[in-house]
């Protein structure tokens, strides 16, 4: 069986990271690790998969980067809006199509009720301004698209989780870091589900004014 060639941009990413020890467990995935600082990844990492340095916003390092692969998981922060830019342009490039995405819960005023307005409060116009432009260049490109807005992330070793789709109303305040990563694994495995989906995704039955653990 023909191995699947899985880049992550943002591989030191707390979810990537979770992604990243489910995938070297599946001998059908070939990974190759984008980031900024390798030196940050364990020797675990290093020693299983094809490691580059380099920016997302290094168009030439990102296309060579791309070269090859089936499907691209970007795990980013800060200027997503210019980082999706690129990602989608080197993808038109290289002619790679799939693309999971992760961006943030609150991007389409989709949270309901009292968390929603704190959300919003907390996260900030000046943050989610960026998280919204990535989306909708995503969705106005022509890519297999799966961009996952999570809920607030906790660190607890469980995979628990649902999803919502665009359109519908937020559900619940958190979710675990190795349940998205659960999510993330999912598509990878079978690339041709959810696509062109833009899905929240939230642990089960924690609504609430906001976050168990504020």
């Amino acid at each position: 069986m023909a191995k699947t060639n899985v880049l992550i941009l943002g591989a030191n990413g707390q979810i990537a990271q979770y992604a990243i020890k489910m995938l070297l467990e599946d001998k059908n995935v070939q990974l190759t690790l984008f980031l900024r600082k390798a030196r940050k990844l364990k020797k675990e990492e290093t020693s299983h998969a094809h490691v580059i340095e380099g920016d997302v916003l290094d168009s030439k390092k990102l296309k060579e980067a791309m070269q090859g692969q089936h499907l691209v998981y970007a795990n980013l922060a800060g200027e997503l809006d210019k980082q999706a830019e690129s990602i989608v342009e080197a993808m038109k490039a290289t002619g790679v199509k799939r693309l999971i995405f992760i961006s943030s819960l609150g991007i389409y005023d989709e949270v309901p009720g009292k968390f929603g307005k704190w959300n919003k409060r907390e996260i900030g116009d000046m943050t989610i301004s960026p998280y919204r432009k990535a989306a909708d260049i995503i969705e106005a490109s022509d890519l297999d698209y799966t961009i996952i807005r999570p809920a607030w992330l906790t660190d607890y070793d469980e995979v628990d989780y649902e999803t919502t789709k665009k359109g519908m109303p937020f559900k619940g305040t958190e979710v675990s870091r190795k349940s998205v990563a659960a999510l993330i694994v999912k598509l990878i495995e079978h690339p041709s589900s959810e696509v062109r989906s833009n899905l929240g995704v939230n642990k089960p039955n924690t609504d609430g004014d906001k976050p168990a653990f504020y």
